[in-house]
Parts: structure tokens; C-alpha cells; sequence
């Protein structure tokens, strides 16, 4: 199973060739900035697209605790973006509760653990929009 450092590495040198289609469902690269460190890290993430440039992932971290890159967008919601080997700059921001419920069935239609990971989450777990059009590009 490709995840992880590896699937980053992998999805970037093949212009997601390898690793946008992952177990059924498409994935992207999210880059965030360290809150602690302020270096750059970078996630795969399933991801389905919400409207034209706009982008939605869940923060699931598997139903434990807000995932690292989730609690670095409170620092600096302006991130990277790689689907396929598309790259850009966009505007993180959480889905509100009139957005999130059609969000959710998509995202849990595509990988039906996302309601298995809420059921046993101690917290309502967030979908996140990733939207190109409300922020610059890549140099």
C-alpha cells in the first residue's frame, strides 16, 4: 500500500501518475507550513473536487486527534496543491455546517471509513475546502 513520505514522493515524480488513483478513490498532495518548525510538509490526501477549483479533504487522522497539517492551517491557511501534476497556491478554510453535509456524503461515498473514523472520533471531524480561486499561483 503506497501512503505516506513515499506516496508524496512518488505521486510529485510521475505527475501523480502514481498515486492520484489510490484503493479506489484519487488522492492529492497538500503542503502545509510547520506551525513549530515552519518548514514544509506535505500530505497525500483523498480529495474530491467541490466546485471548479475548489477542492474538499477530510481531517480525519483516522478518528484520533486533529491531524498535524488540520492544526497548521490555523497558522497559515494559504497552501499548495498538487492534483496530478497540477500545482498551485490555495485558500484553506473549514467547511461551514450549511456546506459540510453534501461535502461529507461525497467524501464518505468515496471512502466509506470517513463514517466508521467519526463514529469512534471524540470530536466532529472537519472537511476542509481548498480553494485555488481565492488564492495566487505557483512561481
Amino acid at each position: 500500500m503506497l501512503f505516506g513520505a513515499e506516496h508524496v514522493k512518488r505521486y510529485r515524480e510521475t505527475g501523480g501518475q502514481e498515486g492520484h488513483d489510490w484503493e479506489g478513490t484519487t488522492t492529492l498532495i497538500l503542503t502545509t507550513t510547520g506551525r513549530k518548525s515552519g518548514q514544509e510538509r506535505s500530505t497525500p490526501l483523498i480529495y474530491r473536487e467541490a466546485a471548479e477549483g475548489v477542492y474538499a479533504v477530510v481531517a480525519s487522522n483516522g478518528g484520533g486527534d486533529e491531524p498535524a497539517w488540520f492544526l497548521n492551517l490555523a497558522e497559515k491557511p494559504e497552501v499548495t496543491v498538487q492534483v496530478w501534476a497540477d500545482e498551485f497556491v490555495a485558500h484553506a478554510r473549514v467547511a461551514d455546517a450549511a456546506e459540510k453535509p453534501a461535502l461529507w456524503e461525497s467524501l464518505t461515498a468515496t471512502w466509506p471509513a470517513y463514517e466508521e473514523y467519526q463514529a469512534k472520533a471524540t470530536r466532529e471531524i472537519p472537511v476542509v475546502l481548498l480553494d485555488r480561486n481565492t488564492a495566487g499561483s505557483v512561481d
